[in-house]
């Protein structure tokens, strides 16, 4: 019987094969009116007219999660909206702005050039680098924030010019740079770079290879490539446009090394030709930021006036005498770089704008694609509906609410920034550039995967953006090298609270000095969204992460190790430590943002999204049952809630994504009306 049926399913299979290519052969048409008459085509239907309505005042959610300066972001939004340089397209009845990557590596880097020259006469640049104060570092750290979102090349090729460049000048400089350099900085007369990186050294700057020597004779210092590994590798703005460059070299006085110091050295003339006894040669194609012409870079015996030596922390006398307040090398070292931090600051805030986009235009398009049906004949279902689909995006959208808080919270740190907070700075910098990175390239590979295959074109933004946005793992300090820095600091802490027997004060610490954290045997769903619970067990994580870290690396030390060594043999601790240190940081800033919000239904959303911030990472890291901080019961009852916690923010993902405050023009068209945007109609206009 099932032979039978097997053969009469063939049979019918080759009778209708047979039917469609004599129809095809005697060119007939099909009658299928009937059948396409039951599957009426699909049409977009916007989700504000379909999703609740928002129980919150969005532009007061907004407000929290840019933090300041809003009519500057606006401001901006309208100034590169109103010119055709940032490359407006129409899509779907809607403008979008976004870079043509189409072009070649020469027309983006032009293209970007030439959008800084309109933003400079514009007044975008304006006080950022010739007038101080808090209130001027936030409008400079706003904007950037806007520039991110349009392009990522642009942001590094100002960056570079403004921050690092501009701001060696400003923190490592004194009056006679401040007097020469800025004003022309900011007003974009000189185009200046920053070379630090070698081919042979990235995160270990103690161990570049570059040499500077001082001619007494001439009042001149020497700058000198000893070797290929030396090579200035990755400079941002010298293959084509930079005219001078900060040069960090070892500096060796009467035989001595110094150490590292930062040098003015001109590399290009008021023509655009590279300078005699410089030599440059184009990094090449990368997977993103074509747009920043990163360049190599030799020096042969370049010199360089005496007054060029930034010499905030130290100096030499015209008879060649270095002189410098503080003596001990390592500290004077960490005095170099502290003011680099900016640097990280600005990377924090940018890969938390990035996940913005993805998740504003992978949630708003499975509010409108449907797929599938899930009773007999019936309508197909919006994807967020599936609780797969929302399990995939909600708790990245919850997290990213947690690092926008985070990133605001470390901008303030920044720009009310004392010397005393420099070590502060550097950590909590370090920690929150390190996971804002990581968690912005989770995010965009899950939004490019949910968006199907509209995820991979590049006008939809989120597939090129992981390609624009991967080098923030390793600029600026490789994520794990910065994740083990924090460790170390934290290691320091632990033994000189504990030699002076005196109270833990900083890096958020103080919870070191109360009991340790109890966590109840059995979960329950009300225990898990306390506050007080979220904070014990991320409080329990670190502090028993730091006492395990810290014996194991005094152990190693008893036995007669070096304390360096004995931090390299404990790496899995410290990357555990680091995190730990990260995350509690961050559930801090939440805390805070939380506390200063008034409006009962605003703190009802955000206590559900900080809720799956904290369940979503209990389930992720290994370190809860690894270290037995959850038992699996709980781990399970954990999981359970984080699925609750999705269906109970469904209602709320549209208000929560354009709470984000990006332009519409700033997201990709299936974030709108994405069957007009590929619309043949849209194809021939």
């Amino acid at each position: 019987m099932e032979k039978s049926n097997l053969l009469c399913s063939s049979m019918e299979k080759v009778n209708f094969r047979t039917k469609v290519l004599s129809r095809h052969l005697k060119q007939e048409t099909p009658t299928l009116n009937v059948i396409l008459q039951s599957f009426p085509c699909l049409s977009y239907n916007p989700p504000e007219l379909s999703e609740p309505a928002a129980v919150f005042d969005i532009k007061v959610m907004r407000k929290l999660m840019d933090g300041h300066n809003l009519e500057e972001r606006d401001w901006f939004f309208g100034l590169i909206l109103q010119s055709k340089l940032f490359n407006p397209v129409k899509r779907g009845g809607k403008v979008f702005l976004s870079p043509d990557y189409s072009q070649s590596k020469e027309q983006q880097r032009e293209i970007t050039m030439r959008r800084i020259e309109y933003l400079v006469e514009h007044g975008f640049s304006k006080n950022w680098l010739t007038v101080k104060g808090p209130e001027d570092e936030l409008r400079k750290l706003a904007l950037l924030d806007c520039i991110f979102i349009f392009d990522h090349s642009l942001s590094i090729k100002m960056g570079v010019h403004f921050l690092l460049w501009g701001g060696a000048i400003q923190f490592f400089g004194t009056k006679r740079h401040h007097d020469k350099w800025l004003k022309d900085t900011e007003d974009y007369v000189v185009k200046g770079c920053f070379s630090m990186t070698e081919l042979g050294h990235g995160s270990n700057v103690r161990g570049i290879e570059t040499v500077t020597t001082y001619a007494s004779s001439t009042g001149e210092f020497v700058i000198n490539t000893p070797c290929e590994s030396a090579q200035k590798y990755w400079i941002g703005g010298a293959a084509n446009h930079a005219t001078h460059t900060i040069v960090f070299s070892q500096l060796i006085i009467d035989g001595e090394n110094q150490g590292v110091h930062a040098f003015i050295a001109q590399i290009r003339d008021k023509n655009g030709d590279i300078c005699p006894n410089i030599r440059i040669a184009d990094c090449g194609h990368k997977i993103g930021l074509n747009g920043v012409d990163n360049g190599r870079i030799w020096f042969d015996n370049v010199r360089v006036p005496r007054e060029n030596l930034l010499n905030s922390v130290a100096d030499v006398s015209p008879d060649g005498k270095y002189l410098t307040a503080i003596k001990d090398p390592d500290q004077r070292f960490a005095a170099f770089l502290s003011p680099l931090t900016s640097g990280r600051v600005t990377i924090a805030a940018s890969a938390v704008y990035s996940a913005k986009i993805g998740l504003a235009t992978a949630i708003r398009y499975s509010l409108t694609r449907r797929a599938f049906s899930v009773t007999p004949n019936g309508p197909e279902v919006l994807i967020l509906d599936y609780p797969s689909h929302q399990r995939r995006l909600l708790p990245l959208l919850a997290k990213t609410y947690a690092m926008s808080f985070a990133a605001n919270h470390l901008k303030m740190m920044y720009v009310k920034r004392t010397p005393e907070m420099n070590k502060v700075i550097h950590v909590v910098s370090s920690a929150f550039k390190a996971t804002a990175s990581w968690h912005n390239m989770r995010t965009l590979q899950e939004c490019r995967e949910a968006c199907g295959g509209q995820g991979l074109k590049t006008e939809n933004r989120i597939g090129q953006l992981k390609g624009e946005y991967d080098v923030q793992s390793t600029f600026e300090g490789d994520n794990n090298v910065l994740m083990q820095q924090v460790s170390k600091a934290l290691f320091g802490e632990y033994v000189a609270a504990k030699r002076s027997k005196k109270p833990f004060k900083g890096l958020g610490l103080e919870h070191m000095n109360t009991s340790r954290p109890v966590i109840p045997s059995q979960l329950t769903s009300s225990t898990m969204r306390q506050a007080q619970f979220q904070n014990d067990i991320f409080c329990l994580r670190e502090r028993d992460l730091l006492e395990r870290f810290a014996a194991e690396v005094l152990q190693c030390q008893a036995q007669g190790k070096s304390k360096e060594y004995a931090f390299t043999l404990n790496y899995q601790l410290a990357e555990d430590l680091g995190r730990a240190f990260s995350d509690r940081a961050v559930l801090h800033t939440f805390l805070d943002a939380e506390a200063s919000v008034t409006s009962r239904p605003l703190k009802n959303v955000l206590d559900l999204v900080r809720s799956m911030y904290v369940l979503v990472t209990l389930e992720e890291d290994a370190a809860f049952l690894r270290y037995g901080y959850l038992s699996m019961d709980n781990a399970a009852i954990v999981r359970k809630e984080v699925a609750k916690l999705c269906s109970e923010l469904r209602p709320h993902a549209l208000s929560l994504v354009s709470s984000f405050g990006l332009p519409d023009a700033f997201l990709g068209p299936i974030a709108f009306n994405w069957v007009e945007a590929n619309a043949w109609s849209s194809e021939q206009n």
